[in-house]
């Protein structure tokens, strides 16, 4: 049997871009499996949801979004700190970068190896590469809540870390008055999840029941369709968890049996291919999805970071 192409570097194709109004003012941009995007209008600023890999990309989200509004951007959110979401951030021009101050200790940490990591696995997404003008940093941080006031009569965004999730570092922004929440990777919609870098009991428990508990109408996940209607979004958020639950029992298991790393992939991908595995990145995502989560099971805590070169020895050990 022929080896499967590293990661994403086999994706070529071009998908298509979507951008959606899901009530006055606030927007959004799904991309068949490609990160998501969105855009909440203040009364007389933008407020924009994540980044995408390269300012050039990103140049691409904006003037789909030209279209509908002319307003400056005065606030851009990092959900998270992963290279593929922030990157792009410098075509934004924005007065305030914000993230958690979680994720600003990761970018100083691990950034510049995520960089490395993700342009290696998803090559498509880094169009342009040289617009980049190095790392993303946050010029606004904050610990758990962070409430922006939208004029006039659009109410208020709150920005609120609700647990250790798919980072340490994960926001969500909750427009409560419209019922939208714009989750991030907490979230994904009829799309795989990518662990690599998480904290699967914290995620499947109180951050999921957390993001579950804000009663949103409609749910902009990381990947994937827009949920709507409440049927809609708790089937998501219980998708996400289910993901996560199934990694858990297949990996512990073999963990506890003394069985090996690639035991437990197998037991794992043949668990869960059937319901996800036609999903958007799944092969792709599946091992370093189970390496973080046999790391957890092993005792640590925090994730390895990851590099080019440890990607290429997972995958080669996992899914080569």
């Amino acid at each position: 049997m022929a080896a499967k192409p590293f990661a994403s570097s086999a994706d070529l194709g071009v998908k298509e871009q979507t951008l959606e109004v899901l009530a006055d003012g606030v927007y959004a941009l799904t991309a068949e499996g490609d990160p998501n995007l969105g855009a909440i209008e203040g009364e007389d600023f933008l407020v924009c949801f994540e980044a995408l890999a390269t300012p050039v990309a990103a140049r691409r989200w904006l003037a789909k979004l030209r279209e509908h509004t002319d307003k400056p951007v005065r606030y851009l959110v990092l959900s998270h700190y992963h290279a593929v979401r922030v990157l792009g951030a410098s075509a934004f021009d924005a007065e305030v970068v914000v993230s958690s101050e979680q994720t600003r200790h990761l970018i100083e940490e691990r950034g510049q190896q995520d960089w490395e990591s993700e342009y290696g696995r998803m090559p498509r997404l880094f169009e342009e590469p040289e617009s980049i003008p190095g790392l993303t940093w946050p010029t606004m941080t904050f610990r758990d809540k962070l409430t922006i006031e939208l004029g006039g009569d659009r109410g208020e965004l709150v920005l609120e870390f609700l647990g250790r999730g798919h980072t340490e570092g994960d926001i969500v922004a909750w427009l409560p008055e419209q019922e939208i929440v714009f989750a991030g990777d907490l979230v994904e919609s009829q799309a795989a999840l990518y662990t690599g870098d998480a904290f699967h009991f914290d995620w499947a428990a109180g951050t999921l029941d957390r993001v579950k508990a804000l009663g949103a109408q409609q749910l902009i996940g990381g990947r994937g369709a827009i949920a709507r209607g409440r049927d809609q979004v708790d089937a998501a958020i219980e998708q996400t968890r289910d993901f996560l639950l199934t990694m858990q029992r297949t990996v512990g298991e073999a963990h506890r049996s003394g069985g090996t790393l690639k035991d437990a992939f197998a037991a794992n991908h043949e668990a869960l291919a059937p319901k996800y595995g036609a999903w958007p990145i799944f092969e792709h995502c599946l091992p370093f999805d189970v390496q973080r989560l046999w790391d957890e099971f092993s005792g640590i805590e925090r994730p390895v970071i990851w590099t080019a070169e440890r990607d290429r020895q997972v995958w080669d050990e996992l899914q080569g």
